[in-house]
């Protein structure tokens, strides 16, 4: 698994933890126990800590987001793992830089998140949310 996929593993197993208790948890302790833990020999640290960062400090704008692209969908009522890689795919394909993580790749490390965590359609609701977000984006650029 390569560096920066397992990366987002970790970071959303710990956001998965903190949503699930309310956000009582301590976030950063709970991601410092889980990269010791799962990501020995991660050769870039500073990416988690920069990803997680950017998540918290946009979770009110990306959660607004989240609420926008789907409406259908109460935001308590997202399956925590569907919510948290929301989050991680949003902070990826709004906020971060994207010489380092193009808008393609945010998506679709999302969607590989989503299907390796999440149910049976959640790879198809990341996808539809992200994608939707994303052809938002080139509207604006445009």
């Amino acid at each position: 698994m390569a560096t920066r996929h397992l990366i987002r593993s970790i970071i959303l197993q710990s956001l998965y933890e903190w949503d699930f208790y309310k956000h009582q948890e301590d976030l950063f302790k709970t991601i410092e126990r889980n990269l010791n833990e799962f990501g020995l020999g991660i050769d870039e640290p500073e990416f988690a800590w920069k990803l997680i960062n950017g998540v918290i400090t946009h979770l009110k704008e990306i959660d607004d987001i989240i609420r926008k692209a789907a409406p259908q969908w109460p935001l308590e009522q997202i399956p925590i793992v569907d919510r948290n890689v929301l989050r991680i795919g949003l902070y990826e394909l709004i906020y971060a830089d994207h010489n380092e993580v193009p808008e393609k790749v945010a998506i679709n490390e999302a969607i590989e998140l989503a299907k390796n965590f999440g149910g049976e359609n959640s790879g198809k609701f990341v996808n539809g949310v992200l994608g939707t977000v994303y052809k938002e984006l080139e509207k604006i650029e445009k």
